[in-house]
């Protein structure tokens, strides 16, 4: 099942490639001042994940930066400049394939960004969130990576992070 998993969130990822140069890109910044990532529709894929409590389908891609270290094994710590997005979708049944979990609507882009100096603060990291297809900012005030950092806590020693990079041949 987790390979059907993988085949429709990748699929996914291809089939909303070409749309990215469509899309409105008026989204406001992060309650922090992240802004969206320019381009993330693009970025490679680093891994696809599932989380049975919210039976979201997801997949974790990377800027340059960040898909060259965890090819090259260099993620704890992640380098500097290293940026993974979460994209998240609610699961759907496949509608052809019933054995099949492909993804459904849209549920979010979470992102965070590896500045040491920066966000010193927050482990290194810096985090933002944006929900739905209008990709709305999440947090009432910059206090909201705080949330981000307790939850992350439980991975402090893998450089804050829960994404293992998926090994290819």
């Amino acid at each position: 099942m987790l390979q059907h998993l993988i085949y429709g969130a990748l699929t996914c990822v291809a089939i909303m490639a070409p749309l990215a140069a469509a899309a409105d890109t008026t989204v406001q910044p992060a309650p922090n001042g992240i802004e969206l990532p320019q381009g993330y529709k693009d970025w490679r894929v680093i891994a696809p994940s599932y989380r049975t409590d919210k039976k979201h389908v997801r997949v974790i891609v990377g800027n340059d930066i960040a898909v060259n270290a965890a090819r090259a094994g260099k993620t704890n710590p992640w380098p500097d400049g290293a940026v993974l997005g979460k994209l998240s979708w609610k699961e759907k049944v496949d509608e052809h394939w019933a054995p099949a979990l492909v993804p459904g609507d849209f549920v979010q882009a979470e992102f965070m960004l590896k500045d040491e100096k920066k966000y010193a603060s927050t482990g290194g990291w810096g985090y933002a969130r944006w929900l739905g297809m209008d990709q709305k900012p999440y947090g009432k005030d910059a206090n909201f990576a705080q949330e981000c950092v307790a939850c992350h806590t439980a991975v402090k020693s893998n450089d804050w992070m829960f994404t293992h990079p998926a090994k290819l041949p």
